[in-house]
């Protein structure tokens, strides 16, 4: 169906009752995404993109906003866990940090062992098999639970993963009625269009009102995530239900889902480039915030990257699926780039500081 229906877009943006990891193949010719964006088929080379021109420099006051984190209570996702918290804490006590407070948003439906440890809010996972093994799924119907049950003192969200670590003070990057978003390069809507079109029809305007993000990292107005929160989860399930959707997008099902969610509402993000970098293929962490794990860092003793095999010395959350990674793990060789240091420096220093960091 190369439209949706009139009586599916109300179904959408209205919600029903239920009201990334990124697992995707790396293109080797991706190097550094240091200042380079994609818009409109266009290159743009300012961190800061699509930004409104009287939102520019505007901003006068601070405008804190809630770390708000989904997460599973498997043992991989809780070392994750407990390492983002770790350098929440020692990030939000610093001058230019507007973050505020911190939610677990915990979507297996029971408390486990770290509730004494992170502050966390029990949600229930989605009904047995509506997945379809997609866990990724639960992330949206677990933020509609928590926006509906939960009251939070901050006018902004953060919408973050397990396997993000903070970098440095994260300010506020949103304005108002304006969400900030990393811009994913292989999210696409302009490359999709005929598919975008199946829960985007053509009357809601030009498919390139379709962000190229997904829901993390987002900073977003707490009141606009909770009109998206429904739309974005029905999508995800549409989506899921379709076929050439589901096999078209994938593992990144799910944030294609949020970014037309937001469109259909009328959002539009700012692009932030310094938002966030993802090692091995981003090299320096200067001047960005967050530092996102998903992909495996392999080199051999050179320092050379030899991603798809694996390497002799090797960093991949992969490999500790069943629990969390030994203290103090052997830095990479020389000639590894900083970015993939830093990281390693970062699980080292919270592993030694995390107590009881053994029974994650």
């Amino acid at each position: 169906m190369a439209r949706a229906s009139p009586l599916l877009i109300i179904f959408l943006v209205l919600g029903s009752s239920f009201a990334t990891y990124n697992l995707v193949t790396m293109l080797m010719h991706y190097g550094s995404s240091e200042g380079v964006a994609f818009n409109d088929g266009a290159l743009y080379f300012d961190p800061i993109t699509e930004m409104p021109d009287h939102v520019k420099n505007r901003k006068t006051s601070k405008a804190p906003f809630h770390v708000a984190l989904t997460a599973t209570d498997a043992p991989y996702n809780k070392w994750q866990c407990r390492v983002m918290y770790y350098w929440y804490k020692q990030q939000k006590k610093l001058p230019g940090s507007e973050m505020g407070g911190f939610t677990r948003i915990l979507h297996s439906g029971n408390p486990d062992n770290l509730m004494d440890e992170i502050p966390t809010v029990v949600v229930d996972p989605l009904p047995a098999g509506l997945d379809r093994g997609y866990i990724v799924l639960n992330r949206p119907w677990a933020f509609v639970q928590w926006l509906q049950k939960t009251k939070i003192e901050e006018d902004y969200v953060l919408m973050a993963e397990p396997d993000h670590i903070f970098l440095r003070p994260l300010p506020n990057l949103a304005f108002g009625g304006h969400p900030a978003a990393f811009p994913f390069f292989y999210i696409r809507p302009d490359l999709n269009e005929k598919i975008i079109r199946k829960f985007y029809p053509e009357e809601f305007g030009a498919v390139t009102n379709v962000d190229p993000i997904g829901n993390s990292p987002v900073i977003i107005r707490k009141d606009l995530i909770s009109k998206i929160a429904p739309t974005w989860m029905n999508i995800s399930l549409k989506m899921k239900e379709d076929p050439e959707t589901d096999k078209a997008f994938g593992w990144v099902l799910e944030m294609y889902a949020y970014a037309v969610a937001s469109a259909l509402h009328g959002v539009r993000h700012i692009l932030r480039k310094d938002f966030m970098l993802q090692p091995p293929w981003d090299l320096e962490t200067n001047k960005k915030y967050i530092l996102h794990y998903t992909y495996g860092c392999d080199y051999n003793m050179k320092g050379e990257l030899t991603y798809g095999t694996i390497g002799e010395w090797r960093f991949d959350k992969r490999s500790h699926l069943r629990g969390p990674p030994p203290k103090n793990l052997p830095l990479p060789p020389p000639g590894v780039p900083e970015s993939v240091v830093t990281l390693v420096k970062m699980v080292n220093e919270a592993s030694a500081n995390i107590p009881n960091w053994d029974t994650s």
